[in-house]
């Protein structure tokens, strides 16, 4: 990941092994558990507050987010 760019592959690294369905609140602290950097937190903090069904659920909503930026 370069400083600065983060796309949803990224974010898919970081929570490898999670459980699905999974809330906002589990996914952050998954991927705080596997060394997230503080942008990548900060990233998954800014999640819509829902539960994600799939990686391709939380590939969406990352890539949204990462539209408004």
């Amino acid at each position: 990941m370069k400083k600065g760019v983060i796309t949803p592959i990224d974010v898919q690294r970081y929570l490898g092994g999670i459980n699905y369905p999974a809330s906002k609140d589990v996914l952050v602290r998954h991927a705080k558990g596997r060394a997230a950097d503080k942008e990548m937190i900060n990233l998954l903090d800014r999640l819509p507050n829902r539960e994600y069904k799939s990686p391709a659920d939380v590939s969406h909503a990352v890539s949204d987010l990462l539209k408004q930026v």
